[in-house]
């Protein structure tokens, strides 16, 4: 039985605003001890207190936005495997679950265990001995700068199976099959499929995605330049310059947990992204 939970919401839209303080008024009369992103300080009108993600210890939170919304959260809480409830407020929304006039009954169900959870994995991620947040969606290595080249020796448990020459390249999990890697080229991946999608940005030479096991370590070996700017789910950047510039990527033994209801993954596809206006 959830007692507390958490909001988050985009802070530009003041639909999403409008829509997290009556959210909020709604979940106080239930009598659960509701916890307010902080970001949202100052832009909602509520009582309830305001903490960072990093501080969001909680049953379940709700995002109100889009997937940029969900990837910020899944980043930045301290339990990763929080249940989280989607309400769509993006352009897109395509992780999302429920659209704002669901909203209500959605709670409601949730409140009262009529839902399912999706368990979406993610990938592990380390500079040289440095570990780096989970990815959700995807890494993207580049050179930090505009149409400068990537020279990069890709590993596979150990042996090289190809060198790129890219403006970069995007690894991306089952869930971020569908994000910057489809947008680059890359295949979808059915969610039931447990694989990472390797799909270079801009390649000089012929290099297709590749669809890789989640067993494997990958390794990014960069030759060229001196240094890599390292994008983690859009929200965590960090610029490496050590002298020897390695990436390694593993599945993580962390996941993020969704809460669904009746919709599926194709659903999702059919109505926000790849088929939207083909029937």
């Amino acid at each position: 039985m959830f007692k507390s939970v958490g909001l988050v919401a985009r802070f530009d839209q003041k639909p999403a605003l409008e829509l997290t303080e009556e959210i909020v008024e709604f979940l106080a009369k239930k009598g659960l001890n509701v916890l307010i992103e902080d970001s949202l300080e100052g832009k909602v009108a509520c009582k309830q207190k305001f903490v960072p993600l990093s501080e969001m210890n909680t049953d379940f939170i709700i995002t109100i936005g889009g997937d940029g919304t969900i990837l910020r959260t899944a980043i930045n809480i301290p339990k990763p495997d929080t249940p989280i409830l989607t309400i769509n407020r993006g352009v897109r929304g395509f992780l999302t679950e429920v659209e704002p006039q669901n909203a209500y009954s959605a709670i409601e169900r949730t409140l009262n265990g009529d839902y399912k959870v999706e368990k979406s994995s993610k990938m592990a991620v380390t500079a040289g001995k440095e570990a780096l947040p989970d990815a959700l969606n995807d890494v993207v290595i580049s050179t930090g700068e505009p149409s400068k080249i990537l020279y990069a020796e890709i590993c596979k448990n150990g042996k090289p199976i190809l060198k790129c020459q890219a403006d970069g390249i995007i690894m991306g999990t089952q869930t971020g099959s569908t994000g910057y890697s489809l947008s680059a080229g890359g295949p979808v991946l059915d969610s039931e499929v447990e694989a990472f999608v390797l799909t270079p940005i801009c390649s000089l030479t012929v290099f297709h995605s590749l669809v890789l096991p989640t067993d494997s370590i990958i390794n990014f070996n960069v030759l060229r330049p001196e240094k890599m700017l390292v994008l983690i789910d859009g929200n965590y950047r960090k610029t490496i310059n050590t002298d020897r510039l390695t990436l390694t990527v593993t599945k993580s033994k962390n996941v993020t947990s969704f809460i669904r209801f009746e919709s599926n993954f194709y659903d999702r596809l059919r109505n926000r992204l790849l088929f939207k206006g083909t029937e």
